[in-house]
């Protein structure tokens, strides 16, 4: 399985956008200083993942969410109703 997440950073809401086939590891090392994008951003929340068969898929999906186009202004606007509902 392959994943493309969203963590918000706790200490200054910056999000970042990721590809794993670990999430699990993957959030820890980013909430350890593992990860030299996310190091000053500790503490970090997981908002949001999607999961993947394809490798090839999830390092698509990734891609376009990172050009910050359409399709992640759709995700960003999902999240923020998902969020205010609990």
């Amino acid at each position: 399985m392959h994943y493309v997440y969203l963590i918000k950073s706790l200490k200054h809401g910056q999000i970042y956008t990721g590809f794993t086939s670990d999430l699990r590891r993957r959030f820890d090392e980013h909430n350890s200083g593992l990860s030299k994008y996310t190091s000053s951003g500790i503490p970090w929340k997981l908002i949001y993942y999607e999961a993947y068969l394809s490798k090839e898929e999830a390092l698509r999906r990734e891609r376009s969410l990172k050009l910050r186009g359409n399709a992640y202004a759709q995700l960003r606007k999902r999240i923020v109703l998902s969020t205010q509902k609990s």
